[in-house]
């Protein structure tokens, strides 16, 4: 299965075109593509933008390091954003065919080569962190190079993941991580009062009480006072309510914003919203724009608008008068589906005030449920190549004899196993659905209550089809240990 990560990789040289070149350069390898670089000479730092297969784009993030600690001196760095490292934050982000936790494997693969390769001690953050402390950047940073300089040695809490107690001469230490997709949004004011744009960024910030998912800080660029923000889930705070938040407290200093700037890219999705938003339109749904129902329409998908057209084409072959896909397929479906309930449920209350004391069990459960859906999301095609490969082992059978009772079992075996894989994950998703009614909005009750169904449903279903493969099976010993497995599965 192919996959696809991006790496979006910051340098603390925002001024000096031939070195960043030089960098960019360094990380051009098979299998590994350049979306976009943005240079800031205020900030003195340069954000570069990289997709690529998982294995390609981890070593490409490694040479970015090595040539940026070759070129750029912290000892002589001087900008308007806070850095550590020359190589200043290195996070990987599932796009394709990979999860947060494959993600969270190579920030620690990279870290590990990092300080091998060239003796930059590194630090993991967001969702890589081995501690709740460095899940946040600026715990990890603060201070900066210099501060991490003067206690990386004597302060056990300043000690990197990799490597020694001790910063690297000139590239300072790097920080590795996996988080989901980041946007780097700023918003200028009409002002050179860079006092009121840190006011405002402490007011909308999540650290010192504001929105949750909002990181700010405000700094002087190109004369005007600039609030600086990442959003790390733009789903949950999205950008045109972070924008309307600035606007209000600005306004209560007399003073308005008079552009915004996005560094490195932005998802569709999130531009989507914005217009929704401040378009008031009525019924908006993706679907309305003329680029997303042509692009349904040529990749084959049923044009018919809104959340129907992502679930129509299945529904119709599930509809088709062939074998394939059958029960087992639409059992896994519905244990898919019945993980996206409990996982937004569970995303929904993570972070809000009332439910922070549960942060722990819900992050557990949010990682735990991601690995369940592509498992499920998987089956769903898993189980209709197992029922094709037993038809196959039939028609085989019937030219080879001798091996015809072998050749089908194994099939049997193979279609066995994938039902009843969906059944014990449906099952493990019906009891953290039930857990979840405790610790998240009671107001979400019915999404939880839709998702302990959908679970049953699954159950039942490719337990189903278990029992149907049971039946035929020769291999007795193997259909008892089934069985066994079987009865631990239960509601």
């Amino acid at each position: 299965m192919s996959t696809l990560v991006e790496c979006v990789p910051n340098f603390s040289e925002g001024r000096d075109k031939a070195k960043v070149d030089a960098i960019v350069d360094a990380m051009k390898m098979d299998g590994v593509y350049l979306l976009d670089r943005e240079m800031d000479s205020d900030h003195n730092r340069c954000v570069i933008t990289l997709v690529g297969e998982r294995e390609a784009i981890q070593e490409a993030a490694i040479r970015g390091v090595g040539k940026a600690a070759e070129l750029i001196d912290l000892c002589a760095h001087q900008g308007a954003h806070p850095r550590m490292g020359a190589a200043d934050v290195v996070p990987f982000i599932p796009i394709d065919g990979v999860t947060i936790e494959d993600c969270v494997a190579m920030a620690r693969h990279v870290g590990a080569e990092i300080w091998k390769r060239y003796q930059i001690p590194v630090y993991l953050y967001e969702a890589a962190a081995a501690t709740p402390e460095r899940q946040n950047l600026e715990n990890i940073r603060r201070g900066q190079f210099e501060g991490i300089r003067e206690e990386i040695a004597t302060n056990a809490a300043r000690r990197p993941d990799f490597g020694e107690p001790r910063v690297h001469p000139t590239a300072g230490a790097t920080v590795v991580g996996a988080r989901k997709f980041l946007i780097a949004y700023n918003v200028f004011l009409n002002t050179p009062d860079v006092e009121i744009a840190k006011k405002i960024a402490k007011a909308v910030r999540f650290s010192s009480g504001g929105m949750r998912f909002v990181k700010g800080a405000g700094f002087l660029v190109r004369g005007m006072a600039q609030v600086s923000m990442n959003l790390t889930d733009f789903e949950q705070t999205p950008v045109h309510r972070v924008f309307e938040v600035v606007k209000r407290e600005a306004a209560r200093y007399g003073v308005v914003p008079v552009s915004s700037e996005i560094v490195g890219l932005i998802p569709k999705k999130a531009l989507e919203a914005a217009a929704e938003w401040f378009l008031q339109v009525e019924n908006f749904d993706s679907s309305l724009i003329l680029e997303n129902r042509l692009a349904a329409v040529m990749s084959g998908k049923v044009a018919v608008g809104g959340l129907r057209a992502g679930v129509e084409p299945f529904i119709e072959q599930l509809a088709a008068p062939t074998a394939t896909p059958g029960g087992g397929s639409a059992a896994a479906a519905a244990g898919a589906m019945a993980v996206g309930l409990a996982t937004m449920v569970a995303s929904m209350s993570r972070g809000k005030k009332a439910y922070l004391q549960y942060e722990a069990q819900l992050s557990a459960a949010i990682a735990r449920l991601g690995t369940l859906r592509e498992e499920l999301k998987a089956a769903v095609d898993a189980d209709a190549e197992s029922y094709d490969a037993v038809m196959k082992a039939y028609k085989l059978a019937k030219t080879d004899l001798a091996g015809g009772d072998a050749l089908i079992d194994a099939a049997l075996k193979l279609a066995t196993g994938v039902p009843l894989g969906v059944a014990e994950k449906a099952h493990e998703v019906d009891q953290i659905s039930e857990s979840l009614f405790a610790v998240t909005n009671p107001n979400m009750k019915s999404d939880l209550t839709t998702a302990r169904a959908l679970a049953g449903a699954a159950i039942t279903g490719a337990l189903a089809n278990v029992e149907i493969n049971l039946a035929s099976l020769k291999d007795q010993v193997f259909a008892a240990e089934v069985r066994k497995r079987v009865g631990s599965i239960g509601r």
